[in-house]
């Protein structure tokens, strides 16, 4: 005997969650469209601003597929990363307990977009053992709507999420904040303590592609489960 009632909520999850990811999908994807034009722009306007007179000065934009573009100023690597995946925060988190949200809690699923700082140099020699750090994260939901994650201007102008719109204006200002706050912050001299040792084979390997582990000390990490995968 058919379970019509399965067959029913089957049927309303369909027509409600699963559609609203798929909104809240396109809406990202049309929001990395958006930054990809952005970075171009980005990569024209420094590099007349300031390429001109410091020849040294390396601006290069970079785009790898749909989902990931990147732009490379002076000794920094700017990465973003769209995930393909929506997500919905969890119940825990303070967006939960908006009226935008209790209003409709299908508006918590959203795309995501993260915001990785590595160092140019990572990747042109081909240091492996090199971090990057994330340093902010775009969500936005089927309705267009968006909030940042992240530090300093990152983590306080973007905050809005049922008032703001992922707009090329909105954008703009977020990819040209994180652009900011990765120059602003320096390579740092590790620890003595925890460089003192340096086995054989990275000695050996250090003309070849520099493999001794280096990258920014920003003095954050995000918590692992901070939003769940759906």
């Amino acid at each position: 005997m058919e379970n019509t009632a399965d067959r029913e909520k089957l049927i309303q999850l369909l027509a409600t969650k699963s559609s609203t990811k798929y909104k809240a999908f396109d809406h990202t994807f049309e929001a990395m469209r958006k930054i990809k034009a952005i970075l171009k722009t980005f990569e024209k306007e420094l590099m007349m601003q300031v390429g001109q007179e410091n020849s040294n000065i390396s601006i290069q934009y970079t785009e790898r597929g749909d989902y990931e573009a990147e732009l490379k100023v002076a000794a920094d690597l700017i990465v973003f990363s769209m995930h393909t995946n929506i997500f919905e925060f969890p119940k825990a988190h303070s967006l939960m307990q908006t009226g935008y949200i209790k209003e409709n809690s299908l508006r918590s699923y959203s795309g995501v977009i993260n915001i990785y700082n590595f160092l140019a140099d990572s990747f042109k020699f081909n240091r492996m053992n090199d971090v990057g750090y994330l340093i902010g994260r775009i969500f936005i939901n089927s309705e267009n709507h968006i909030i940042v994650e992240g530090k300093r201007q990152l983590g306080f102008l973007y905050n809005d999420f049922s008032s703001q719109l992922a707009d090329q204006e909105l954008l703009k200002k977020v990819v040209e904040s994180a652009l900011l706050y990765s120059v602003e912050f320096d390579l740092l001299v590790p620890p003595f303590e925890d460089v003192k040792m340096v086995s054989v084979l990275e000695m050996n390997q250090i003309n070849s592609t520099i493999s001794l582990k280096t990258g920014k000390r920003l003095g954050f990490n995000y918590k692992a489960g901070n939003i769940e995968l759906k």
